[in-house]
């Protein structure tokens, strides 16, 4: 045994197939495992109700080597022996307390805590799955209590819908990690890891020149007999002549556009700040919608005296049915407008600047690409699709 030391514990090895340790000379029961990956954790090794060779030995992880010092871990392990010498039961009492926490309770944390840092659509996303997936199959249990087969179940249930699958699956994995900082879970419990994900293909659906003109005479019917929104016929028109993601069209402001540079400046999207190019077509949509709506911030409103329309699932239903267009997705108009803008000879460079790319490491490339090719592009994609929706 030797004093243990920031240079003793960096100079452990782990030893294959089974954990190693190292004791202190000085503090009885104070140690380092190291665990067969490499991995370092204090821990306190103890006899519990008062001592002696018949009470039951008791393991108390404090906490891991690089997130303590030895001195801050020698302090914690001071602290729980102490307790354990005024006849209490430290490890007792940790387990007894993560027992108590359900796995709600951490998403109630989780909610409180790390939500309102994430983007409006994120924070949308993670309450939708966690209200829809989660809660009901393992919100109840107790988090320590839930198993890698609890987590296979829930993952395997939802194969039909594989891409909300893995996304439901990684929210998890994120609220299970989140329970072990807490100290509710043991270090490196996580029951998601070595859960295969569903291989999720991509989809690049788009429409052709029947199926849009098919659109635009549906959507036109349909306001005229009441069946659709005006507002939310311009939605879906400006969806396709931008090429812009669904909530950056919902939650645009009258404030962000700017006629003289014939451009949406969006302050914030998926991928940050970020120009939407306004076509000759798209402006003419905007110009039509400024007379349904009148002063009011959003380009977009909702129903009540605030706030906007947060989304057109419903109505595109409907469209999608009058159309004969089955299991178009809103986000297939993006893809429609890429590709109408490979059919005019656009560079992929152009077309990434025009949709605003989703990957940061490629949307640097785009960087040197001035507006005004992609607002050529702009417009020769409004020019095609204008005439038909």
């Amino acid at each position: 045994m030797v004093k243990i030391s920031k240079r003793a514990v960096d100079a452990l090895e782990a030893q294959e197939g089974r954990p190693t340790y190292l004791w202190d000379n000085a503090l009885a029961g104070f140690g380092v495992k190291v665990l067969p990956s490499g991995g370092k954790r204090y821990v306190v090794k103890y006899r519990a109700s008062g001592g002696g060779r018949s009470a039951p030995q008791r393991w108390l992880t404090l906490g891991a080597h690089g997130q303590l010092t030895p001195d801050q871990a020698r302090s914690l392990a001071q602290q729980a022996l102490a307790a354990v010498a005024r006849g209490e039961d430290p490890q007792a009492e940790r387990v007894a307390r993560r027992r108590a926490m359900k796995v709600s309770d951490v998403w109630d944390r989780f909610r409180d805590e790390h939500l309102p840092l994430r983007k409006p659509q994120t924070r949308y996303e993670y309450e939708n799955q966690w209200s829809k997936a989660l809660a009901p199959k393992l919100g109840k249990l107790a988090v320590d209590k839930v198993t890698r087969s609890d987590v296979d179940r829930l993952h395997k249930s939802m194969i039909s819908t594989p891409y909300r699958a893995n996304r439901v699956l990684a929210l998890l994995s994120r609220l299970m990690t989140l329970a072990e900082v807490w100290d509710l879970r043991p270090a490196g419990s996580n029951p998601c890891r070595h859960i295969e994900r569903f291989k999720e293909k991509p989809r690049n659906r788009y429409l052709n020149a029947v199926e849009l003109q098919r659109l635009g005479d549906a959507m036109r019917i349909m306001v005229e007999d009441g069946e659709l929104s005006a507002s939310a016929a311009n939605a879906v028109r400006l969806l396709l002549l931008t090429g812009a993601r669904l909530n950056e069209i919902l939650s645009a402001r009258w404030s962000w556009i700017d006629l003289d540079r014939r451009m949406l400046s969006l302050p914030d999207s998926k991928t940050g700040a970020k120009p939407v190019y306004l076509s000759d077509g798209a402006i003419a949509v905007l110009e039509r919608q400024k007379g349904l709506v009148g002063d009011n911030q959003f380009i977009f409103p909702g129903q009540g005296v605030e706030g906007r329309m947060i989304n057109l699932r419903k109505p595109w239903v409907r469209v999608c049915e009058r159309a004969d267009l089955p299991g178009v997705r809103l986000h297939d108009l993006r893809h429609t407008a890429a590709s109408v803008a490979v059919g005019q000879g656009a560079s992929l460079p152009i077309i990434g600047r025009l949709l605003g790319h989703s990957q940061a490491q490629t949307t640097q490339r785009y960087a040197h690409v001035d507006a005004d090719p992609a607002l050529t592009i702009a417009n020769a994609v409004g020019e095609v699709l204008a005439g038909k929706i």
